[in-house]
């Protein structure tokens, strides 16, 4: 396990240094579009009153619920057996825990280098020139097309907040910039993306992505359909995988169809693992086809969603925003957003 864990690592190296070095060349593809330049306005959240903190549960031991507040899904990966061992020596002997842990920030903007969650801050572009955010307007009167940036944060609110420090369940790590779209070619080229992810030419077609209508259906009753992957629910489709979208129809949306393509993108390239599941009990495990059911998106900014929302603050990915959006897209300070990406944890608690 050691072994395939320090491969893995190396191939995420591999694919990051391959990123970065095609980050420095020129950038071919510009968004099109006949709005005004954007424009990087600050929208640092509050880590107490715009997180829903009821997102961390159920808080489960084996299969069992012991706390749970206005019915929040879980997913059905909770080990039946609530004893566990982790291998060492001696054999380290555990409670199988399960809960939901506050791990990500998403950060879906409209101008390059910017940082909304920073006080605004822009760095830049001495990297590489990247596209603004643009939207194409199609002279068949259907919704435009639409492109944004993306910036995926690894911020694990426990650790930072100094909550259960401890806590050998919980990650160790401070604050720190997971993916940034803008170094990244294949976000705003869609013929690079498609080479890269070659297996999108099967779900181009009128069938496949008609099934993603149950996948929105099954995600907002319940849980999103795991092998429907390339299905990004309600929101569209993972494909392709990067930041143009069609048919665009308002912000939430779209942001929440660039998070989860991101999160998608980043189990491909083994930057995002497997946290769930008896396997998972352990340590993480490689998963490079992203299991949706596993995270939970609830936006913080620019209006945070905290309250007792169609039952819940953070429904699973490709559930429909339509109980909630409304109001949360406004003009100037109102264009980008952000959102706390809940993933779901099941560790094995040992006492030494």
């Amino acid at each position: 396990m050691i072994r395939l864990q320090s491969m893995v690592f190396q191939v995420a190296r591999a694919w990051m240094a391959a990123i970065l070095l095609l980050g420095v060349l020129p950038s071919t593809a510009q968004a099109a579009s006949s709005e005004p330049s954007a424009t990087c306005h600050s929208m640092t959240p509050n880590p107490i009153n715009d997180i829903c903190w009821r997102c961390v549960l159920p808080l489960t031991i084996g299969s069992v619920e012991i706390a749970n507040i206005g019915g929040m899904r879980d997913m059905p990966s909770n080990p039946g057996i609530p004893v566990c061992m982790c291998p060492g020596w001696p054999p380290r002997v555990g409670v199988t825990i399960g809960f939901w842990e506050p791990i990500y920030v998403s950060e879906v903007i409209r101008k390059p280098y910017c940082f909304p969650s920073f006080g605004g801050m822009e760095m830049g572009e001495s990297i590489r020139r990247a596209p603004q955010h643009g939207r194409r307007t199609r002279k068949t009167g259907e919704a435009p097309d639409a492109f944004y940036q993306v910036h995926m944060y690894v911020m694990p609110i426990f650790y930072l907040l100094g909550v259960m420090s401890d806590h050998p369940c919980l990650v160790q790590v401070p604050w720190d910039i997971a993916y940034m779209t803008e170094i990244d070619p294949s976000w705003d080229d869609t013929a690079l993306s498609q080479t890269i992810n070659p297996e999108s030419q099967l779900f181009s077609n009128p069938i496949a992505q008609a099934a993603c209508a149950v996948d929105c259906l099954s995600a907002s009753t319940n849980l999103p359909r795991r092998e429907l992957f390339w299905c990004a629910g309600c929101q569209g489709a993972m494909y392709p995988n990067n930041g143009w979208t069609v048919h665009h129809t308002g912000l939430v949306d779209t942001s929440l169809l660039m998070s989860q393509r991101l999160m998608y993108k980043m189990h491909r390239q083994f930057i995002a693992w497997k946290f769930h599941g008896a396997d998972s009990l352990c340590g993480p495990n490689p998963e490079v086809i992203m299991d949706k059911r596993a995270y939970r998106p609830q936006m913080m900014a620019p209006r945070a969603v905290t309250g007792s929302v169609t039952g819940s603050c953070c429904p699973p990915m490709g559930a429909t925003s339509a109980g909630w959006r409304a109001g949360r897209e406004f003009p100037i300070k109102g264009e980008d957003a952000l959102y706390m990406i809940f993933r779901k944890r099941n560790c094995c608690l040992t006492y030494y």
